[in-house]
């Protein structure tokens, strides 16, 4: 398991987070750190993505800043060219998992089916984002996958929050959980929440 995947298990937690603007990069990060989370997956979904993504990596060196919903090769390179240390799919793809291998840099793509956990594990990938977590079956899913698959550990995200993170998180099979509910309201309200969220799962350890 390399460095990212190690550090992710340490917090349990990844924010997934939709800039709409890059003069929301600074103020959405410093209330991170301030939270206690050096964490960021920056979602592809937007115009400014890329060099919201850019300006991330530049001013928060000491932070894991990933991009996620990376659907084809491009996004991919573009990704990794912007600062990238990991990429996240919501699926499985070859041609993006082709540009990782070729980068270093970690893929963690979206499986959800034994078909696609089959896919991506003959392709020696071994932590997946179940997502979303909570239309495919949520932790009774997972239980009943990870009885087949054994060796995989899986990242839930889509459905994940406050509430139930700690049940994600109690399941040995879970390496960390992935979610925006700490990133809704103002600087201080995402302050609180990633405190929050940084001290339910440092009782998980």
């Amino acid at each position: 398991m390399n460095e990212f995947f190690e550090e992710a298990k340490k917090v349990k937690v990844i924010p997934v987070i939709v800039f709409h603007s890059t003069e929301e990069v600074v103020p959405v990060m410093d209330a991170l750190k301030e939270g206690g989370l050096k964490f960021a997956e920056i979602t592809f979904r937007t115009e400014c993505a890329q060099e919201a993504l850019c300006m991330a990596a530049e001013k928060y060196p000491d932070f894991w800043v990933g991009a996620g919903t990376i659907l084809n090769e491009v996004q991919a390179r573009q990704a990794v060219k912007s600062g990238a240390k990991f990429i996240v799919g919501p699926g499985f793809s070859q041609s993006v998992w082709k540009v990782c291998q070729e980068e270093g840099v970690p893929y963690l793509p979206g499986c959800v089916t034994p078909t696609e956990i089959m896919q991506a594990l003959a392709c020696g990938i071994t932590v997946l984002k179940f997502f979303p977590a909570n239309i495919y079956g949520g932790i009774k899913a997972l239980k009943a996958l990870s009885a087949v698959f054994p060796q995989v550990r899986f990242i839930p995200t889509g459905g994940v929050n406050a509430e139930n993170m700690e049940e994600y998180l109690a399941f040995e099979k879970i390496l960390a959980v992935g979610g925006s509910w700490m990133m809704q309201g103002n600087r201080e309200e995402i302050v609180r929440k990633t405190r929050e969220c940084m001290e339910k799962a440092g009782k998980m350890r």
